[in-house]
């Protein structure tokens, strides 16, 4: 099924319109809803006082992510990421998805890193270890059936 460019964009308009640091707040909010096991094991504390940037350059939103005190954060633009991960929606509904790797988002160049690498790259290899906690299939399934619409460009 294919996702028309007139249709995208109009749904992604507010997105946009909205401050960086309101969505990346929202996005924190969820990401530490589902990675609760995670963060709490500390799998996540080579985060802990960096920042990541996510740009989804086809729908033109942006989110910055770091840890702090144990829970991920969402920030605004005003402080420079130390690593960036940029590329369209559909490589990232993907990698939600966990219907492509992230070794293969990246290889093919679907998915760009930026900035501190080794920083990226202990992202790339958790994301590929992370298994979502079984609480969380309806969200897995919904990511699985949006992976599925082509979007512009695709």
């Amino acid at each position: 099924m294919s996702l028309p460019h007139s249709l995208l964009s109009p749904l992604t308009f507010p997105l946009r319109l909205m401050p960086t640091v309101m969505h990346s707040r929202a996005l924190a909010t969820l990401l530490n809803q589902v990675m609760k096991e995670a963060l709490a094991e500390g799998e996540l504390d080579f985060l802990e006082g960096r920042r990541m940037a996510i740009e989804i350059e086809d729908i033109g939103v942006r989110y910055r992510l770091g840890l702090s005190e144990g829970r991920l954060r969402g920030y605004n633009e005003d402080i420079p990421a130390d690593a960036s991960i940029a590329g369209g929606l559909h490589e990232f509904m993907l990698l939600a998805a966990r219907r492509e790797d992230a070794d293969t988002l990246f290889f093919q160049r679907r998915l760009r890193m930026s900035g501190d690498t080794e920083l990226g790259l202990y992202l790339k290899n958790f994301l590929d270890a992370f298994e979502p906690p079984a609480r969380w299939a309806p969200l897995v399934r919904a990511l699985e059936r949006m992976a599925d619409l082509r979007f512009p460009g695709r």
